[in-house]
């Protein structure tokens, strides 16, 4: 095989050269004639002004050396003129192997059925990459390993070739990405290899592209406009909310109202900060939504101008379905995509369920501790409840017992978990065929009761870990209401916590700001990244509404409808969900009015009830808040002995009786209408007792008494004067 073309560039002005010092001017003129060579097949700059200096060079010593044997003198002469011609030739071959002609631009004739171009291509590969030809001190980067099948593709502004290596049977391709790179001198990333898994070990296709097209600058028209736009550049990006995605629109009432599907591809969207996504959409928090989907890729969007539940779902429109149906669920209101919002208080088979509701003030979380009570009324529940906040519970008449007030809620306490050591005794196994009604033990301002600045910290942390993980399987549900999801509301308790979320689920509403983060030390599987301090107090554009005053007087008569706050709206998480966008049933009629003439449910006949005020009044720990009775015998032996420390009662003396109680029946009824006509609010039988000064049992018949005088009057349990 003879010299390639690159080799005869190199090698042949230096042989021309020195046989000019020998052939004389004619062969130094043919070394100028290998310089227009060079120039012909488009040798690059420097490879050319080497030939060029290199036949002057070789041109001036051979004309010299001539002169000097034809005069005759001393022929070492004329050989010692052949050294800057050796130098020169030197030189440039320095010069050619430091830097590599271009690729030629265009294609020219073919030659042996190959243009100008794919003859180079093939003559690189074999000198650097294969051989059998090799240039002195440059290593083969693995020889054989030939380059077949070439096919060159060249474009206006692109150039590119592609081949398959290919060796001997039994050797297996070297030949890296990098080392073809360095060849032909491009980036790494323009070479394209197969996957040797997919191909024999001695054949291995490659694509390598010498020329790409330059990237064309994206000519922006403006701001991107539709969802579709928005989401890519906004959402999708890997600072938006949900990186990788891309959103497919299934309704479209325009810019602010729409919803879509945002899939991310075969991997999680995982969870999402619905500020961050609100802030990327350049919406209010209020007026995005998400719905997550069976799929984890997958994850529903909405996009609202007017916000889906601003006008509510009414009470009294769905009362039949506030009952408990055959699966144990209740409705409590309506969830984003107008279904309806299903709350379990029992599982059949296997007994109660917990609920946690966590809202501030204002926030609509009393509306909803109503519905339940109506609920559990209308599904015959009996309900205890424990309120010690007195008088902030309107359907407090529809439970079986009630602790209205700081030291009668922890009473409740007490009560609930009695009845269930009552029932353990009773019913050894764990599942009892619910003879007796379930238990609803709702428990309202519970950081009341369980923070570690209320006096019974220690002790109604305790019960109500104990009832939160032993009550369900007794069919007594614990329904746990807070101001906040901080742990310090739940005594730092993570059972109390973890066994309410386990057993049942939790209804998340606005909380005050700095109070609402559901993140970090207070974050809820399910729902993470959620703030409920950003749930707005208003809608939007409410405030426009607010501003336009009616300076006509106030409208006693006037009832606060849906519109006029975000009241009840807030996240439902159920067991084995993400919390989902909801809002609870807009209390247009009072639930107490819905009840019928029914009365509460009862709960069974049994010692714990029997013995419900004793029980109401012992504390159940000792001093130091720990040993919790562990049985029902040692609870009413405990009821049944005088208190060694008996609480100190408060006593609310009427203008018109002593400051001391009195259970005498005619004095006592003076004090009750003398209490009924000061106060400005209907109060419970328990309430009155309290400020009394007397219990319960004392205060009931004589409010039965005065009743039938037409002294006093009794609306759904609460009690006023006539």
């Amino acid at each position: 095989m003879g010299p390639t073309r690159a080799q005869f560039i190199q090698y042949a002005p230096a042989a021309l050269a020195v046989a000019a010092a020998a052939g004389g001017p004619w062969s130094a003129l043919a070394a100028g004639a290998a310089g227009a060579g060079a120039w012909a097949i488009h040798a690059s700059a420097p490879a050319l002004r080497s030939l060029i200096a290199c036949g002057i060079t070789a041109t001036g010593c051979g004309i010299a050396a001539h002169q000097v044997l034809a005069s005759g003198m001393n022929p070492l002469f004329a050989l010692g003129l052949a050294v800057p011609a050796g130098a020169a030739a030197l030189a440039h071959h320095r010069n050619t192997t430091s830097e590599l002609p271009a690729l030629p631009a265009t294609t020219t004739a073919a030659a042996a059925g190959q243009s100008s171009q794919a003859q180079l291509i093939a003559a690189w590969w074999a000198e650097f990459i294969s051989g059998p030809t090799q240039t002195e001190g440059r290593k083969l980067i693995q020889a054989g390993a030939e380059l077949a099948q070439l096919v060159l593709d060249v474009g206006d502004d692109s150039v590119s070739f592609t081949g398959i290596i290919t060796l001997p049977q039994g050797q297996q391709v070297r030949v890296k990405a990098a080392d073809i790179a360095a060849v032909y001198q491009i980036p790494v990333s323009q070479v394209d290899m197969g996957d040797p898994k997919h191909y024999a070990p001695n054949a291995l296709p490659v694509v390598v592209h010498l020329k790409i097209a330059a990237a064309q600058p994206e000519i922006v028209a403006g701001a991107p406009t539709t969802p579709e736009q928005v989401w890519a550049a906004y959402v999708a990006i890997p600072e938006g909310a949900m990186p990788g995605t891309t959103l497919a629109l299934t309704r479209y009432d325009g810019p602010l109202d729409w919803e879509g599907i945002a899939t991310r591809d075969r991997k999680a969207i995982g969870t999402v900060n619905i500020q961050d996504l609100a802030g990327n959409l350049n919406l209010e928090t209020i007026q995005v939504a998400l719905a997550p989907t069976d799929k984890p890729s997958q994850m529903g969007v909405r996009v609202m101008k007017e916000h889906a539940l601003m006008h509510g779902t009414m009470l009294s429109s769905v009362v039949d379905e506030l009952a408990m149906d055959s699966r144990g669920y209740v409705r409590l209101g309506t969830y984003i995509d107008a279904n309806a919002a299903l709350v379990p208080l029992a599982q059949p088979g296997s007994g109660a369920r917990h609920l946690y509701l966590v809202g501030g003030s204002r926030s609509g979380k009393s509306g909803i501790l109503e519905q339940i009570l109506l609920s559990a009324h209308k599904s015959r529940i009996a309900v205890i409840l424990a309120s010690p906040q007195a008088g902030t519970i309107a359907g407090a008449g529809l439970a079986a017992y009630c602790g209205d007030g700081l030291d009668e809620a922890m009473g409740a306490l007490r009560l609930a978990y009695a009845m269930m050591l009552d029932r353990e005794a009773r019913y050894r196994s764990p599942a009892f065929p619910f003879t007796d009604p379930l238990i609803a033990f709702i428990i309202d301002e519970a950081h009341m009761l369980l923070s570690v600045s209320s006096p019974y910290h220690a002790e109604a942390k305790a019960i109500v870990e104990q009832l939160t993980r032993r009550s369900l399987k007794r069919g007594i549900g614990v329904l746990l209401a807070t101001q906040t999801p901080l742990a310090e509301d739940l005594g730092n308790s993570t059972v109390i916590r973890s066994q309410l979320l386990i057993g049942g689920g939790a209804v998340f509403l606005r909380c005050a700001k700095g109070q609402g983060s559901l993140v970090g030390a207070n974050a809820v599987e399910g729902a993470e990244g959620i703030d409920l301090s950003r749930i707005p107090s208003s809608w939007p554009g409410q405030y426009a509404k607010v501003a336009d005053r009616d300076m006509s007087g106030l409208a006693t008569a006037a009832a606060a409808g849906p519109e006029d706050g975000t009241f009840g709206l807030g996240y439902l998480l159920t067991p084995g969900s993400q919390a989902v966008q909801f809002r609870s049933l807009h209390l247009d009629v009072a639930p107490v009015s819905l009840a019928g003439d029914m009365a509460p449910v009862a709960v069974e006949d049994c010692e714990a009830w029997r013995h419900r005020e004793a029980i109401a009044q012992t504390p159940m720990v000792d001093q130091r808040g720990k040993n919790l009775v562990g049985s029902l015998a040692d609870v009413l032996t405990a009821a049944q002995q005088e208190p060694s420390a008996p609480q100190q009662q408060r006593v609310v003396a009427g203008p018109a009786g002593p400051a001391a109680p009195s259970d005498g029946q005619e004095l006592i009824k003076p004090r009750i209408l003398e209490l009924l006509r000061n106060e400005s609010i209907p109060m419970t039988a328990e309430t009155i007792a309290r400020k009394l000064g007397t219990s319960a049992k004392n205060i009931k018949p004589r409010l039965s008494e005065l009743k039938k005088r037409d002294e006093v009057t009794n609306e759904n349990g609460l009690w006023k004067a006539a």
